[in-house]
């Protein structure tokens, strides 16, 4: 069985190798032993923190096999992008200029380093495992994040954003890095993205451009990266999109990809999700796939499950099942159907 669990200190050999597989441009997964500490910590402090509301707390998760104990994907949460630092993006928006003698009215896209988005919940460094790709588990990995969310809805933005890994070709280069943050930082995109992973997109940011960029001047292959999803990252658009998360006019600051947002209370996980008690039972008759999770903190456990679910009666789980949640007889669960 798989289950979805804060990350420990002694995760860390094997999430290293996860950062290894990640997709290029998921920066908040980096490949350094120090680095990765100081995540894990941080993640392991906030989830002991007792908080009123949202602040610079980071929540990780694994995906764990409870069977051979191997990590199968990891994701994240941040409390509130951009609480230390300014959370930098691309604001994409037509510039309107006129003319009244030639009649003439002409809108330009443009393109303007902002900080707009600072303030909202980041769902941040979803990466799973080739095999578990397109699987009910890249939802739990994904989704029982929000269910978190629905838990302790206190410590968390009133809207919810996250920057889906934008186009670079199988060499990892980047056609709209190229055209742009190139000219003034002279470091291939694969080394932008991985200085921005260990320390953080600010330096970088502050550098870039602090005047419009026409898009009509970037060539073809930039402007064509504008909203783009690199391959590789549209399963986590689509669970997302799945989700009521819409596109707006942000887009990352080095690769064009597209930013997702949604009101938090919007949210179909959160809005649409389901409290029951526990009834440990031996058979269930299945008639369903769903996420179930415990409204834990620290101990906070989610798990794929085929329940006979009822509303307003308690849910049968089995044994195996009980133990995943770390959950007895009447403790409290969430779930949504898969």
């Amino acid at each position: 069985m798989l289950v979805l669990r804060p990350v420990e200190l002694t995760d860390l050999p094997q999430l290293q190798q996860l950062a290894r597989d990640s997709l290029v441009g998921v920066t908040s997964l980096p490949d350094d032993t120090e680095r990765l500490r100081e995540k894990i910590l941080d993640s392991c402090a906030s989830f002991e923190k007792d908080v009123q509301g949202p602040g610079p707390e980071n929540y990780f998760f694994v995906l764990e096999n409870l069977t051979t104990r191997r990590l199968a994907g990891c994701s994240e949460i941040l409390a509130t992008a951009g609480f230390s630092e300014p959370f930098y993006s691309l604001r994409n928006r037509h510039f309107t200029s006129a003319s009244r003698e030639l009649n003439i009215e002409h809108g330009v896209p443009a393109l303007s380093v902002c900080h707009d988005l600072s303030g909202h919940t980041l769902l941040r460094g979803f990466h799973i495992d080739t095999a578990l790709e397109r699987t009910r588990f890249s939802e739990l990995l994904s989704r029982a994040r929000l269910l978190f969310i629905a838990a302790h809805t206190a410590r968390f933005a009133e809207a919810v954003i996250t920057e889906i890994v934008g186009y670079s070709d199988e060499k990892g280069q980047s056609p709209f890095w190229d055209a742009l943050g190139k000219h003034f930082f002279d470091l291939p995109y694969v080394e932008a993205e991985r200085l921005c992973g260990l320390q953080s997109r600010t330096f970088l940011a502050e550098l870039m451009p602090q005047y419009p960029i026409y898009v009509p001047m970037l060539p073809p292959a930039a402007q064509a990266c504008i909203g783009r999803i690199h391959p590789d990252g549209q399963e986590a658009f689509d669970i997302l999109e799945r989700e009521g998360f819409e596109t707006n006019s942000y887009i990352d600051l080095f690769d064009g990809g597209p930013t997702l947002y949604a009101r938090t209370s919007n949210i179909r996980s959160i809005a649409q999700s389901q409290t029951g008690t526990v009834h440990p039972g031996s058979a269930i008759d299945a008639r369903g796939s769903y996420l179930v999770s415990n409204d834990s903190l620290k101990d906070y456990r989610a798990i794929v499950a085929e329940l006979d679910y009822r509303a307003g009666q308690p849910v049968a789980l089995s044994a195996e099942m009980c133990a995943a949640l770390n959950v007895t007889d009447a403790s409290a669960i969430r779930l949504i159907a898969l």
